[in-house]
């Protein structure tokens, strides 16, 4: 069971090392992208959110 472990882990490392990482400026880029998306989902849910709250109201009263 030991070597299947140890086999395992060597593996996984030979195939980390293969991995081609992205530079810090790829990440950068990445990460803006996702903010920004994620702002504009927040943004566009809020409205929803607001109109349809008016839209309840409207039909409660």
């Amino acid at each position: 069971m030991f070597e299947k472990m140890t086999g395992f882990i060597r593996e996984a490392i030979a195939e980390l090392k293969r991995v081609t990482w992205p530079t810090r400026k790829e990440i950068g880029g990445s990460t803006l992208v996702v903010l920004i998306v994620v702002g504009i989902l927040m943004l566009t849910i809020g409205v929803f959110d607001f109109l349809l709250s008016i839209l309840v109201k409207l039909i409660v009263r």
